[in-house]
């Protein structure tokens, strides 16, 4: 089970476990930050029919009905949360009762019907604003920049402090930031029906016309040209992660039954460097202008990912030019 199947990782996610041949999968988003066509292009791609449920992960009795439709769940890869930073610190509650509502469900549900094996999609914002960069798993969680860190935070506890009580269950925790890009055909990616909060939708909707111009938050941190810097993931190879995390699970390979992960390239990329690239690729000048903090925000992180490249046999395979190009693919196919 995937929830959160329709959004953007986990529709990536599901065309990655379905291409593996090794899982059949069923989703479970009510597709208030997504759309239900998400599936049709994931059949287009993979040329296999994948339900989802249109359903709350909040709401405990609809959740479980799927369960009771689903009796044979073995793993849960669980991504249903709200995910922006800046709507966080606006409407804080909302993120609390959302992101702990479903974590609450999911831990409950893998309780109640037996589900042994649980693949929760954290965040490298748990380690909040640190000096000693790239971050390892052995880095100390720092204080939460934003309701949405703190959220990630609290459930992976949540995670932890279960695995405690229940012995049949094992978990794994992948803390990573900012996936972009595209699906390599073109015909899946980020998309929303509300206004884009991540870096390159915007980037590719300043470039289509969509938007007249967007703004970099902030160009006074301590960083090499002043804007933040973010590990950037292409989006196939978070999904490739969540794969080779679930078999880690199912194969019984790890040594404890709550295990944690970064991904990261090890190497961050700032703001006006994403910029630049997206222009090479675009191949004309963006309209951008440079303004002030967004409160929430962190000067730079980016994570050091050797344990999962040695344990889960996971590594990057898409450089940024290639996060660039399928963006900008799937953004002239979606205004096609």
């Amino acid at each position: 089970m995937v929830t959160g199947g329709c959004g953007y990782i986990g529709s990536h996610t599901i065309i990655a476990l379905v291409e593996s041949g090794k899982y059949d999968v069923v989703s479970v988003d009510n597709c208030v930050r997504s759309t239900p066509e998400t599936m049709r292009r994931v059949e287009e791609i993979t040329g296999v029919k994948v339900k989802n449920y249109e359903v709350d992960v909040c709401d405990k009795e609809a959740f479980f009905k799927v369960f009771e439709e689903n009796p044979d769940v073995v793993g849960i890869i669980h991504f249903a949360a709200y995910k922006a930073v800046g709507e966080s610190v606006e409407k804080p509650l909302m993120y609390y009762r959302n992101n702990l509502g479903t974590m609450m469900n999911v831990l409950e549900a893998c309780e109640k019907f037996g589900v042994k094996h649980l693949l929760f999609s954290s965040s490298a914002s748990v380690y909040g604003d640190i000096e000693n960069l790239p971050v390892n798993e052995q880095t100390p969680l720092g204080v939460a920049a934003c309701p949405y860190a703190h959220t990630k935070q609290i459930c992976e506890g949540m995670i932890q402090s279960e695995l405690t009580a229940n012995s049949k269950m094992s978990a794994l925790i992948l803390r990573y930031f900012n996936p972009v890009g595209a699906h390599p055909t073109g015909l899946n990616g980020e998309l929303s029906p509300d206004k884009p909060n991540n870096l390159i939708p915007i980037i590719m909707q300043v470039a289509s016309g969509k938007l007249p111009q967007m703004a970099v938050f902030g160009t006074d941190y301590d960083t090499r040209d002043g804007s933040c810097i973010r590990d950037y993931l292409h989006v196939c190879d978070i999904a490739d992660a969540h794969v080779k995390g679930m078999d880690y699970l199912v194969e019984a390979r790890y040594a404890e039954r709550c295990e944690i992960f970064n991904l990261g390239s090890g190497n961050g990329l700032s703001v006006l460097e994403m910029l630049d690239a997206a222009e090479k690729v675009i191949g004309k000048k963006l309209n951008y202008v440079l303004g002030d903090r967004r409160p929430g925000d962190v000067p730079a992180i980016y994570a050091d990912s050797t344990r999962a490249n040695k344990l889960l046999g996971w590594h990057c395979r898409y450089d940024v030019t290639a996060m660039m190009e399928s963006a900008w693919k799937w953004e002239r196919h979606i205004n096609s």
